[in-house]
């Protein structure tokens, strides 16, 4: 059970990582935030056992992102902690030069691990992959060839593409993801629409829009059961919520169903910077 956790875990918060950063400007002619800081709380079968800071940086054509997650879980069985950069150029949509994703995890049962992945652009594509520990594919890994790296962006840059779509129906894209060792798609369709509460009046609409997400693999991933379980969910939620003065589609919540319970995503407090408006404030 302890092994089934720590999987389904750590496949459904990698998911809902890349929701988490994957929305963006509502419209593609807006101005891009000159800065965001978002902080969300990480919740399995439960529990409270993490929390996921995100911030982005724009100054004039060129941006900077920084992801920040910090799991505990399994009664302290074990830690794992991740810091992922990215930087690049932006005008309607990103143009990522650099990408970098760093991790280390302890157990009391097991080893210590650590990780890292860099990636390097050029003209739309990977130039560069490194990837430490390097290690042989297992038997059922699906190849992954030099086609899958072509036109891609790397998760966090995935904050700047979702620049399409106004509030109406933000639910209906697809976010195309290369994360250095995975090629796969987030299909994303429209559900329902909830009333988000606030701890203080923030000025901005209430409404949420739930869409239901599809996880599609393509290449770089393991043909097993739990991919394949991954894949069939139908229960993968996000919820986006409008703040028309920042012309953003904020990630409220993320919702994954797994077999050894739900990994839930939950913003506490995000601070947008504007270049015309100042600082506007949510808190939940």
């Amino acid at each position: 059970m302890q092994q089934l956790s720590r999987a389904s875990l750590g496949q459904a918060l990698a998911v809902a990582g890349y929701l988490v950063v994957s929305a963006g400007p509502a419209t593609a002619e807006a101005s891009w935030p000159t800065q965001v800081n978002a902080v969300y709380k990480i919740n399995f079968g439960g529990l409270d056992i993490g929390s996921f800071r995100f911030q982005s940086k724009v100054s004039g054509s060129t941006y900077a992102l920084t992801g920040d997650a910090k799991v505990r879980a399994v009664m302290g069985a074990f830690e794992w902690k991740g810091t992922t950069t990215s930087a690049g150029t932006v005008s309607i949509g990103p143009k990522p030069s650099t990408y970098n994703f760093d991790f280390n995890s302890s157990a009391i049962i097991g080893k210590d691990k650590t990780g890292t992945v860099k990636m390097d652009f050029k003209d739309g594509g990977v130039s560069s992959l490194v990837v430490v520990p390097s290690k042989p594919p297992p038997p059922d890994m699906v190849p992954l060839t030099v086609a899958h790296r072509q036109n891609v962006l790397d998760p966090l840059s995935a904050v700047m593409a979702m620049s399409l779509g106004g509030t109406h129906n933000p639910c209906n894209r697809k976010i195309s993801i290369f994360d250095g060792k995975q090629r796969f798609d987030l299909m994303l369709s429209p559900r329902r629409q909830v009333r988000i509460a606030e701890a203080r009046p923030s000025g901005q609409p209430s409404v949420g829009f739930v869409c239901r997400v599809r996880y599609v693999p393509i290449a770089g991933y393991r043909d097993n059961e739990e991919t394949k379980n991954l894949a069939s969910n139908a229960n993968i939620e996000i919820t986006l919520r409008p703040v028309p003065s920042a012309n953003l589609l904020v990630p409220h919540q993320v919702t994954i169903p797994t077999g050894a319970g739900t990994a839930t995503l939950t913003a506490n407090r995000v601070d947008i910077t504007t270049q015309n408006r100042g600082l506007i404030a949510l808190t939940n």
